[in-house]
């Protein structure tokens, strides 16, 4: 600057240092290209796609996860945005990548995942969080990531692997000072967001929120990858253009009269090319021939008569499977514990069935219910005496 007056350079550098948040960003590393940002995208997209697949046999519902929309976030975005509270799964990765990332569902998300998990509906949704609920949304996700992480092996071409799961519950509305949240939250950081829908009883928004470290390591494997693929390429067309050396030309044979009916040597037969020549639309495909068109009938079958019927015959059928052994079961009673509740078993504990006393016992065989009883005592020995037979199974 001379005599107080600025030149024009140094006033484009002036404004270049302040011209807002997408300059310093780019200055400390804090944001993404357009290249890593699809890149981020589509591997998001793939992993989440694997994970939906694995959640849907885990809960026996349709399972529907959006494309994901990628972006840069800061904390006061995810506390402003999000449902409070909710719990953040922590997902490591041990093999093949350095770092890990957050999942964060809704707290009434987890309750009806978990509920579908352990046999219920879905609707058993009161109540607090507790262990139980942290233990299996933990198990859904190791199971879910872990296809997730088989699904990034194939892309990225290396192995990958993840260390189990961590869940937490997390109140957005009282953790506003960081001081309970992880490092790279309390800066910029990658957020994915995807829509969940289970069935008809989630309609919701789930999270990744990723490092920037974590996930320019993702996109600088899968460009790597994506250079050797092209070097192979490169490789494999060079020496399709090579020049290849002069075959010495062959020398004439004996004239040869053909037989009536068979195609000289060296000319092709009818719908088949020549060896050596390639086929129209396979370049490479030399010997490949035409296949003969497959003549397909319709199945006739003999109408079946009455008289086709022998009543000795099936007799002696039946008796051939006469002496097979089946199981026969008595059923006292039946009920349905939570997991919860078998966990508190201990002896002693007396568990209530669904039978009235002096109720009439079930018989099954092999499973299927064919008679009502009533026990009795042989001896020293427990007996059932029949009461009625079932003729009509219950549906």
């Amino acid at each position: 600057m001379d005599g107080g007056v600025l030149s024009q350079e140094e006033i484009n550098a002036l404004l270049a240092g302040s011209g807002g948040d997408d300059t310093s960003a780019a200055d400390d590393g804090e944001t993404l290209s357009d290249e890593e940002r699809d890149a981020i995208g589509e591997i998001a997209n793939i992993s989440m796609g694997t994970a939906a697949t694995t959640l849907f046999s885990l809960v026996n519902r349709k399972v529907e996860i959006s494309t994901p929309v990628v972006s840069i976030a800061t904390w006061e975005d995810v506390i402003e945005n999000y449902a409070k509270p909710c719990v953040f799964i922590r997902i490591g990765y041990t093999v093949g990548l350095d770092g890990s990332n957050i999942l964060v569902l809704k707290e009434g998300d987890v309750k009806v995942i978990t509920d579908l998990m352990m046999g219920g509906d879905g609707t058993n949704t009161d109540g607090e969080l507790g262990e139980l609920h942290l233990s299996a949304i933990s198990e859904a996700m190791n199971q879910m990531m872990g296809s997730s992480a088989t699904s990034l092996s194939s892309m990225l071409n290396k192995m990958i692997d993840i260390s189990p799961p961590t869940a937490d519950v997390v109140d957005l509305q009282t953790t506003t000072d960081g001081a309970e949240i992880d490092d790279f939250l309390k800066g910029k950081f990658v957020r994915i967001t995807f829509k969940m829908e289970i069935g008809d009883l989630v309609d919701s928004t789930i999270m990744q929120l990723y490092p920037f470290s974590f996930a320019r390591d993702m996109y600088n494997s899968i460009a790597k990858n994506m250079e050797i693929d092209i070097a192979g390429d490169e490789a494999a067309v060079n020496a399709a253009e090579a020049p290849k050396a002069e075959a010495p030309a062959p020398q004439p044979a004996p004239s040869q009269q053909p037989m009536m009916g068979q195609p000289m040597m060296g000319q092709p037969m009818m719908g088949q090319p020549m060896m050596g020549q390639p086929m129209m639309g396979y370049p490479d495909m030399s010997m490949m021939y035409q296949q003969p068109p497959v003549n397909v009938q319709q199945a006739q079958f003999q109408p079946l008569m009455m008289s086709d019927f022998n009543p000795i015959q099936q007799q002696e059928n039946i008796d051939l499977i006469m002496d097979v052994p089946l199981e026969v079961t008595v059923e006292l009673g039946r009920t349905s514990k939570s997991i919860k509740e078998i966990l508190e078993f201990s002896p002693g504990t007396i568990i209530e069935l669904n039978k009235i006393a002096g109720e009439s016992i079930d018989v099954l065989v092999n499973g299927k219910y064919v008679a009502k009883g009533e026990v009795v005592v042989l001896e020293e020995n427990f007996g059932i005496r029949i009461t009625d037979i079932i003729k009509e199974q219950p549906k």
